[in-house]
């Protein structure tokens, strides 16, 4: 008799762990609750898809706050290179870009969702869609079976839980798994939103929503006035704070923080010192010599900015720009390149990109992704205890704890 293995959840770490399951002879069913795979994939990287990242891994660990060292088992038994050649071999042809990040050629989440679809026919799994699992059965401690939300239950002799987290429930990740772990026994780590747009303190940070800077730097500063983190690229205002690709980086190194007591810190001209940047000001001034203030910054500044800069800076908006003394510009230059707002929490977990904590990593055997609560029952992907970074770090995290459930399962 084959052995028979069912998979909760047709995300990365399911798609991986039935379709090695099934290429060593197993007879395996894959259940996913909603009416296609990889619901999440296809929003994923502004519907790009980041599928991992081109670095070591040693820099994957390092990348993986949430657990990291945990991953070590997964990440060299498949790899990012793997994983690479892996989408090669299927016909997905891969590119580096910024970061390390690698995407599809093709700039396309459906080509990596077809490859995949393809990949578990190849391995003749049966896939069954719009099928909700509801509770995973034991008896004597081990995987007996499961029991669809329709009644109808199925017998095997192991499952691997890959049910995503809490984040993005619109995609199916709406915390089923958590459940089925805690029945079972497992402790299930608080859930926190991370990867996730930030909430601040500033009223006239509301005025500028929907403007999206572009090469910035940024950083992160604690209430002693130590530098937590910083970074360089794009950011976005919103009606409720920032957003965009830095902040959704910073806001983990924040995460033990609560997102509270935190200040961002923004250079709005990074390629300039203070020195450059007072010279290209008193450029601009001689320019505009005979307009008034709040009208000399079109050439520095977007125009959505220009009023809530011209209010900060303290400098009155109808003086004119000739009469501005060379302390208010100095004090304008600081202004410009140390633009603070004072974070005081996220927004929800479900509108993060990953959710922080799930099962416990003690709980889980790192080697096989097997519970050492319940025998044949396995875990894979955001389920777990592990979060990381943006830059493909998540994905990969789900494909090689996939791969290492379905070689063991």
């Amino acid at each position: 008799m084959k052995k028979k293995v069912v998979v909760i959840g047709a995300g990365p770490g399911g798609i991986m762990a039935a379709g090695k399951a099934s290429s060593r002879g197993r007879d395996v069913i894959l259940f996913e609750k909603n009416d296609r795979i990889g619901k999440k994939i296809l929003i994923s990287g502004k519907g790009r898809c980041n599928i991992t990242n081109d670095t070591d891994i040693e820099g994957l660990i390092e990348n993986t706050p949430g657990n990291g060292n945990f991953l070590y088992s997964a990440f060299y038994t498949f790899s990012n290179r793997d994983l690479i050649e892996f989408f090669e071999k299927l016909g997905l042809k891969t590119k580096v870009e910024r970061g390390g990040r690698v995407f599809p050629v093709s700039d396309s989440a459906k080509d990596v969702n077809n490859v995949l679809l393809k990949y578990l026919k190849m391995n003749n799994v049966d896939l069954k869609l719009n099928s909700a699992v509801k509770e995973i059965k034991t008896k004597d401690n081990a995987v007996e079976a499961v029991v669809l939300r329709d009644g109808a239950t199925v017998y095997c002799d192991s499952v691997v839980l890959a049910t995503g987290g809490a984040s993005y429930p619109g995609t199916g990740s709406t915390g089923d798994g958590y459940s089925m772990a805690k029945a079972l026994g497992h402790t299930i780590v608080d859930l926190r939103p991370s990867l996730v747009p930030l909430i601040t303190e500033e009223p006239w940070v509301k005025d500028l929503q929907g403007l999206t800077l572009k090469n910035v730097s940024i950083q992160i500063i604690n209430n002693k006035g130590k530098k937590i983190y910083s970074d360089f690229g794009e950011m976005l205002f919103t009606h409720f704070g920032v957003s965009g690709p830095v902040i959704l980086s910073a806001s983990r190194h924040i995460l033990d923080y609560n997102y509270k007591d935190v200040k961002l810190v923004i250079d709005l001209k990074p390629a300039l010192s203070e020195e450059k940047l007072d010279e290209r000001i008193i450029r601009d001034f001689e320019k505009y010599s005979r307009k008034q203030f709040k009208n000399s910054l079109d050439d520095l500044l977007p125009k959505k900015m220009i009023p809530v800069i011209v209010s900060l800076s303290g400098i009155e908006p109808d003086k004119f720009v000739n009469q501005i003394k060379k302390e208010e510009r100095r004090n304008l230059v600081k202004l410009l390149k140390n633009l603070t707002v004072n974070i005081i929490g996220s927004r929800p977990i479900q509108e993060a990109i990953v959710t922080a904590g799930g099962v416990s990593t003690d709980e889980i055997n790192p080697s096989t992704m097997e519970s050492k609560i319940v025998k044949g029952l396995f875990f894979a992907g955001e389920v777990i205890d592990v979060d990381a970074y943006t830059g493909g770090f998540n994905l990969t995290i789900a494909f090689s704890t996939g791969y290492l459930a379905g070689m063991n399962c």
